[in-house]
């Protein structure tokens, strides 16, 4: 019995002195080792003896069955910036810790696909901005605008799936006041998403957002220059002939709502688009001082352009 104990001993004391310690020639530089989704134990400590990060398979594969309770490992980007044993390289694989630094991304209100892939790409090292624009583009309106931590590696199927994920729960928190308004959600994200970059202030808002409903109840078009931008990419102005795009934004052509949003609004504006304010108004501009006017006609708008816009 004395005996039995004693080679346990020194089978645990030759394992965790084996496991703790790294391979003599273990690269002296940081690196990433990429773990695919659906990549088995077998290949990966092959991977790892291989590139003379572990140095037993065997004991890697036994240090991730016991730590995982056999249900393997994590996909990731495993980021290794100094030496390190099998058992530590096993639990960080099981655990899925990547060793990635997070990274503080600032999606401001308004904000559309194009312009968030330019935000991430300087923010995330290697971003795939065109990637995330083609997979994007079909949730425009629905990635919710927030404070965002993302690992410097992150991806942007995963990013997409976590502003999905803040808009989703952003909006069940005034489910009740949206089944009340009584619209199909595209039409109020659509709507909101147009206000969002037609004003700022709130009571601003709530007053553009009735001028915009109204304007559709009485089947005259929107006329709102913010898809103008949209449309063309520009950032400055845009001109007469821009006005004659034919596009389903064009909202001087064509009457109801654009094809889509414009921007991604946020729970703020939703709430002011779905309570809009009514007034006698049904046209607005935001003069040179930053402040907005008003007007029931069209002569009292133009009056308004020539005093506030000239």
């Amino acid at each position: 019995m004395k005996n039995t104990s004693f080679i346990i001993v020194i089978l645990l004391f030759i394992i965790l002195t084996v496991g703790t310690q790294a391979p003599r020639a273990f690269p002296t530089e940081p690196f990433t080792i990429n773990v695919p989704k659906g990549t088995s134990v077998h290949d990966l400590a092959i991977e790892l003896k291989e590139k003379k990060v572990i140095k037993s398979k065997i004991l890697f594969k036994a240090n991730v069955m016991i730590l995982s309770m056999n249900k393997g490992i994590l996909a990731g980007d495993y980021r290794f910036n100094y030496q390190q044993g099998v058992i530590s390289t096993a639990h960080r694989m099981v655990k899925g810790k990547q060793g990635q630094e997070k990274v503080r991304v600032v999606i401001p209100e308004g904000t559309n696909v194009s312009d968030m892939a330019y935000i991430y790409l300087k923010n995330l090292s290697d971003f795939n901005a065109a990637r995330f624009v083609s997979l994007a583009k079909k949730y425009e309106g629905y990635l919710y605008p927030d404070t965002y931590y993302f690992l410097e590696n992150a991806r942007p199927e995963e990013v997409i799936r976590t502003m999905r994920d803040n808009f989703n729960k952003k909006l069940a928190s005034i489910e009740n006041e949206l089944k009340a308004f009584g619209k199909p959600l595209e039409e109020i994200v659509t709507m909101a998403s147009l206000v969002e970059k037609e004003t700022y202030a709130d009571e601003n808002r709530k007053i553009v957002a009735g001028i915009l409903w109204k304007r559709i109840a009485d089947e005259m078009p929107l006329q709102v220059d913010a898809p103008f931008y949209y449309i063309t990419g520009k950032r400055g102005g845009f001109t007469l002939d821009d006005l004659k795009i034919d596009s389903p934004y064009n909202t001087y052509l064509n009457k109801g709502l654009p094809a889509g949003p414009i921007s991604n609004p946020s729970i703020a504006t939703i709430l002011d688009t779905i309570k809009p304010k009514s007034t006698p108004y049904y046209y607005y501009l935001t003069g040179r001082d930053g402040k907005m006017r008003y007007a029931e006609s069209f002569d009292g708008h133009i009056a308004n352009r020539n005093m506030y816009l000239r």
